[in-house]
């Protein structure tokens, strides 16, 4: 909220009045709901990804077939729904290639999620056409990405199943979560199991955070709360290593992250623990 206070001052007979606001410059008297643009935004070239009510711009899984039922809007938020059916994450229908991202986000107790760019494919792991060979996670995604056993128009009506976004993530994680302790390039802020914040802030998952993306080319920024806590190139040797480690030297999900495309989508996980974004907004760059 916008407040002004008066001070008077009496310099010998004269009374000054002097008015003080407590926005930056004092110069605007404009108030900001959530969900929407300041004309200052809006000439800066920002958009909203989320007006607040509804989907919108986002391909929504509650329209498709079968019908999703992993999301919702809710007070003003996109919100997850914990144990659906078909978890899956929120993907934009507009891609981006170089632009600045900023959202804000808070999670339930123990929560995990991201948000992911470059967004280059997606799977379905769906019950019952998993690889029974499989012994990781990226196992499955891998022979997924490969075979094609599956497809989100073709889950079976009494099967379970995720689909699987393959991009870079913002990871987005309460400290209390076991994942948060398998390193540091698990903890909010990181490109997930690729780089680890190199500047922690400490943030209340509980409350509204504010985050920012920045995509220049390779080049990507993370900041928190207005802190700049990472800066890296995505075919940096380093993040290459960490992708081969990860996926495989020869993994096809490897070469997606390592050759990707774009402009590409952007998609807010479902990690089936509920959070909550809202204020969604960039601009190209």
């Amino acid at each position: 909220m916008k407040e002004r206070w008066t001070w008077i001052f009496v310099v010998g007979s004269a009374v000054v009045l002097w008015a003080l606001g407590t926005l930056a410059g004092g110069a605007s008297s404009e108030i900001q709901q959530p969900n929407t643009l300041t004309e200052r935004e809006k000439a800066a070239g920002w958009k909203l990804l989320f007006d607040g009510r509804t989907m919108r711009g986002w391909h929504d899984p509650r329209q498709m077939q079968p019908p999703g039922d992993g999301w919702t809007v809710e007070d003003g938020c996109l919100r997850t729904l914990p144990n659906p059916r078909i978890r899956e994450d929120l993907i934009s229908e507009e891609k981006f290639g170089d632009f600045e991202l900023e959202f804000e986000w808070k999670l339930s107790a123990r929560g995990n999620s991201g948000v992911k760019y470059l967004v280059q494919d997606q799977v379905v792991l769906e019950e019952g056409k998993l690889n029974p060979q499989a012994r990781r996670f990226e196992d499955l995604v891998e022979y997924e990405l490969r075979e094609r056993k599956s497809g989100r128009g073709k889950i079976e009506p009494n099967h379970r199943a995720e689909v699987y976004v393959i991009g870079f993530e913002y990871q987005l994680i309460d400290e209390g979560h076991p994942d948060a302790r398998r390193g540091p390039d698990r903890r909010t802020g990181a490109i997930y199991s690729l780089l680890a914040p190199q500047q922690p802030v400490e943030c209340d998952v509980a409350r509204f955070n504010r985050s920012r993306i920045v995509l220049r080319g390779e080049q990507v920024e993370h900041w928190l709360n207005g802190v700049k806590i990472l800066e890296a190139r995505l075919d940096s040797e380093e993040i290459r290593k960490k992708v081969a480690a990860r996926w495989g030297e020869d993994s096809a999900v490897g070469a997606l992250l390592i050759h990707h495309r774009r402009p590409a989508p952007i998609a807010l996980q479902h990690h089936n623990d509920v959070v909550w974004f809202r204020n969604i907004k960039i601009r190209p760059l």
